[in-house]
């Protein structure tokens, strides 16, 4: 069974939203101009959650600690809802999250969020990445044994 686009695309959006900086994200959104009013549902709220990780990654799983998130849920005047999860204390991010997250569910402003708002980001968070690895590439060290025949 085939999973279905508008809830993958909406996954890859609240991950892409959730990850990019927040004054990054906010400029985005105030760029957008006039959007759609909503009501808060939930406030955002600071709390914690246990991360954990796998030994090896696919062994048995252990605790490595708390983290930080924030939670906010928004409705817009049509009805659709939207949840924002940010790792971290910005209350703000969380509810911008919402916000689009809700606006991502009307038809007329799916392709404009994804052009002026996802994918920008989702680029960036790539740029990032990729001076990451480069910066983590030129540290490396190749370690090699030289094996001598005997009598030599």
């Amino acid at each position: 069974m085939s999973p279905n686009p508008s809830i993958e695309r909406r996954r890859r959006w609240l991950s892409v939203l959730a990850k990019a900086p927040s004054t990054r994200l906010q400029a985005l959104w105030q760029a957008l101009g006039a959007t759609p009013s909503y009501v808060v549902l939930r406030r955002p709220e600071i709390g914690l959650v246990m991360v954990q990780g796998r030994i090896s990654g696919t062994g048995a799983p252990f605790c490595t600690g708390e983290m930080t998130v924030t939670r906010a849920a928004v409705r817009l005047d049509g009805g659709e809802m939207g949840f924002g999860y940010v790792g971290g204390r910005d209350t703000r991010h969380a509810e911008t999250v919402a916000a689009i997250d809700a606006l991502g569910q009307r038809a007329d402003w799916t392709e404009r969020l994804e052009a002026e708002l996802v994918a920008p980001l989702a680029r960036e968070a790539e740029a990032r990445h990729r001076l990451i690895a480069a910066r983590a590439a030129a540290t490396k060290v190749d370690f090699f044994t030289v094996a001598r025949e005997a009598g030599t």
